[in-house]
């Protein structure tokens, strides 16, 4: 499975209102990771049908207030029945202190909202670019999901 990423939705928007602040085009995901740290009241919506393999259709990424760690937020469309593995799966996969995740299923969409901090995934480096750090994520995620099937 290889990221593409050549048809891609993106937004800027404002983390209180959920406003849009710009739609961007492609290029913006060669902007740095820090773009978040500038700007802490802002998130990133990305959407891709490139994102199917890893069972979402968006991905948000944010620098948490409380924590200050880039985190990404999905909606991960597998059962209910796999939350010890995925539980599982963040444990033995971030690394670092302070790991903050959280997950919960919606019965009504039939999937898992997660957020993890990007920060404690391998490869991260504060000054790395967004396409990179989705690059991270969806290799995360690839591996989460054969994790699964494996089961």
């Amino acid at each position: 499975m290889t990221l593409n990423l050549a048809e891609v939705y993106i937004e800027r928007c404002d983390k209180d209102s959920e406003e849009v602040i710009a739609q961007e085009q492609a290029s913006f995901l060669s902007t740095s990771l820090t773009h978040l740290k500038q700007h802490m009241n802002e998130f990133i919506f990305i959407e891709s049908k490139d994102f199917e393999p890893i069972k979402t259709d968006s991905l948000s990424i944010e620098v948490d207030d409380v924590f200050k760690t880039y985190m990404v937020l999905l909606g991960f469309k597998v059962q209910k029945k796999h939350a010890a593995i995925i539980k599982s799966y963040f444990e033995e996969n971030l690394h670092g202190e302070n790991i903050y995740t959280s997950m919960m299923f919606s019965g009504e969409d039939g999937l898992w909202d997660i957020n993890i901090p990007i920060d404690n995934m391998n490869g991260f480096r504060e000054d790395m670019t967004l396409r990179e750090a989705i690059s991270i994520i969806y290799s995360f995620l690839v591996q989460l999901i054969s994790t699964i099937e494996q089961q």
